[in-house]
């Protein structure tokens, strides 16, 4: 993977020295926060705006900011504001996005620290509160917002000025209709911008990973962040999507991933590569892929998702979708079908005559891409399925090749009733057991269906989604050397603004390796792959066997990197239901609970700190023995439930305070747990 810094962060100075006072074992924070003292200073006056006004801050120019800008709004169309107290300064609300200017504090003594709660457009050029000297006008330190209206916390060490005059500029250059303003609120200095009123640590956003790529290792650069996940894959920088390409070739598994280095949003798709001999501990390789126009960043053609296979020659052959902006190149196709071979796996050549597939089979206007290959042992040919749609029916094509370079044409392989969209994203096919099995992307969720094939035209007998929570989508199945059925999902998604860690300069992780097995009622279940226990510490794991809960909730431990595992005796139980509590403390929690007698397992995020809110709620069925078993993994911003019947519900969390590592059972009632175990996992990049 290329490591590119972002325009906004190139000023940035190393601040790994915060996380150092801020972290102890497990990721606990150290109560005493000496380095905060050294260097306390009042802030600028009307530091959350309460006066209703602008007291204390001055409009240097433009229309965007005036009393106007402070609102007292408390939601929006995609949850709550955050704000501290009543007021916050939004730039929209005076005179809409369009309008530009910017808005400065009084000046005051740089402390130790500062810190403050920002929203908005991502725009590090044109859009940002910064921090200037007043004795030179230097900005020291800029954030950009997230694309999204709620207010998130940035901590900045501002020690390396400390006793300075300094004031903080709000900055919209910004004239778009889209994303074009800045949100601030109460901003705070010294030991005061580490720990809210009650005493609680925030978690750190706008100074994490920023060292140099290169500077140290990958296992210091991810662990200096308190938010990115140690042992799902992830990129130092930029923004990452579908995992694409997964095949187990030369004894390595590869995974590529859709990428954009530049910034932690979507842009110009690249394919990043990354290699593991047991596909759960991953090393970076370079990028495989690049888009066809790289020095243009306004044109955003790029390679898009596809898959690997190997070809008659031991090569890594891989064919992808070629998108081409049609703003830019009137006149071209906008998706076709390209192919790359590699004989080394790490530099990809172009095939010399692509596109391999160059027209657009008809009743395709919704979209034509994400082909996905795979063996049919049907006829004993090379097969693809390709995602489509058409009016509000989403389809999948399928075609034949004996070379994988010339393709034809077979036909529908499948087509939806309206239910899962009107366009199938990311289709893969491939048998399982005696069944064959197709899944794709469709109203930003995936979906299965199991049923029967002949060669040419499939039948689906059992639906329903492949995950039952809202951060996964373009899952990719492969089938490694044993032939086990593999897969790794993006956990993210299309519909939610909400990625913190675009604050800290990059978006997207995968799952951790699945294995996908056909459930007992049909459907398509997932797994986590044995090998994930090479992660464990078992000297540091806590084990209770029998153990017995009612009312009054036992604290298991405080960690956000392990896996949790509990097996439930639901017949010796007399409780109506019982609750896990994740990432708790006295502000907040994700909520886990299960009922017995409707067999509902909740995922509750309603107060889990600056991610998505809600609840999400598939059946959990117990064993035929009685037995209900939960396997939870826990990395940093990262939660995935699986349970013993195949149900995964994927989510990313990410608590506002350090001290949200508390992980607790209670319960209505007596439950049995015939065993609980706390194991914590260590990087996969160490």
């Amino acid at each position: 993977m290329r490591f590119t810094a972002l325009p906004s962060l190139l000023h940035l100075l190393p601040a790994l020295s915060i996380f150092l006072d801020l972290q102890g074992v497990w990721g606990k924070p150290i109560s005493h926060l000496s380095k905060c003292k050294l260097a306390q200073y009042p802030g600028p006056s009307n530091p959350s705006f309460e006066t209703g006004d602008l007291t204390g801050w001055h409009v240097l120019s433009g229309t965007a900011f005036g009393n106007g800008s402070v609102t007292a709004q408390t939601s929006y169309w995609g949850g709550s504001f955050n704000q501290k107290g009543k007021y916050f300064v939004d730039s929209f609300v005076a005179s809409g996005d369009p309008a530009i200017g910017q808005l400065r504090s009084d000046s005051f003594l740089a402390s130790s620290y500062l810190s403050f709660l920002i929203g908005g457009g991502y725009d590090p050029v044109n859009l940002y509160v910064g921090l200037v000297r007043d004795s030179d006008g230097t900005l020291l330190k800029s954030q950009t917002g997230m694309n999204d209206e709620a207010l998130v916390r940035v901590i900045w060490d501002t020690s390396a000025w400390a006793g300075q005059d300094v004031h903080l500029l709000v900055y919209d250059n910004n004239s778009g209709s889209s994303w074009a303003h800045i949100n601030i609120d109460d901003v705070r200095t010294g030991c005061k911008a580490l720990q809210d009123d009650n005493g609680l640590t925030f978690t750190v956003f706008g100074e994490a990973n920023q060292p140099a790529a290169g500077s140290s290792s990958s296992c210091t650069l991810y662990a200096a962040d308190p938010v990115r996940p140690q042992y799902h894959y992830s990129p130092y920088q930029g923004w990452i999507n579908d995992p694409a390409g997964l095949i187990q070739w030369n004894g390595q598994h590869h995974l590529f991933s859709q990428f954009y280095p530049d910034a932690p949003l979507w842009g110009p798709m690249h394919w990043a590569h990354a290699t593991s001999s047991d596909a759960v501990h991953w090393a970076e390789r370079p990028v495989a892929l690049y888009p066809p126009y790289p020095d243009n960043p306004q044109d955003t053609s790029g390679r898009w998702t596809g898959s690997a296979v190997k070809d008659a020659q031991n090569q890594l052959h891989i064919l992808f979708t070629d998108f081409t902006d049609l703003a830019l190149h009137p006149g071209s196709t906008e998706q076709v079908v390209s192919a790359a071979t590699s004989s080394d796996g790490t530099s990809f050549l172009l095939y010399s005559q692509n596109p391999v597939i160059g027209t657009v089979p008809a009743g395709s206007s919704n979209g034509f891409r994400d082909p996905k290959v795979f063996q049919d042992p049907t006829d004993n040919s090379w097969k693809m399925v390709v995602g489509s749609g058409e009016g509000s029916q989403g389809k999948v094509h399928l075609y034949r090749s004996t070379d994988l370079v010339s393709w034809t044409y077979v036909g529908v392989l499948f087509e939806g009733d309206g239910s899962t969209g009107s366009m199938f994203e990311c289709p893969n096919f491939f048998p399982l057991g005696d069944k064959w099995v197709l899944f794709y992307g469709g109203r930003s969720l995936g979906w299965f269906e199991v049923g029967s094939y002949n060669g040419t035209s499939f039948i689906s007998e059992t639906s329903g989604l492949l995950d039952a929570g809202p951060d996964s989508y373009a899952m990719q199945w492969y089938k490694d050397a044993s032939g086990r059925n593999l897969a790794i999902t993006w956990l993210g998604n299309w519909p939610t603004s909400k990625w913190p860690s675009r604050l800290n300069g990059w978006a997207g992780q995968q799952s951790i390796t699945r294995e996908l097995f056909i459930r007992p009622d049909g459907g398509l279940g997932s797994r986590p792959i044995p090998e994930l226990v090479s992660l464990e510490q078992p000297a540091s794991a806590k084990v209770w066997t029998q153990k017995k809960i009612g009312n009054t909730a036992v604290v298991l431990g405080q960690t956000t990197t392990a896996r949790l595992r509990l097996t439930i005796d639901t017949a010796s139980s007399t409780a109506t239901s019982f609750s896990i509590h994740l990432f708790a403390s006295s502000a907040e929690s994700v909520l886990v609970s299960y009922n017995f007698a409707a067999r509902l397992l909740t995922l509750d995020t309603s107060n889990a700190g600056y991610g998505q809110t809600g609840q999400w709620q598939p059946i959990v069925a117990p064993g035929s023995d009685g037995k209900l078993s939960l396997d939870i993994f826990l990395d940093h911003s990262t939660l995935e439930i699986f349970s013993s019947d195949g149900v995964v519900t994927s989510m990313r969390v990410y608590p506002r305070y350090q001290e949200s590592q508390d992980i607790k059972i209670e319960a209505s009632g007596q439950v049995v747990f015939d065993s609980i175990s706390l194991t914590p996992l260590e990087s996969s990049w160490c």
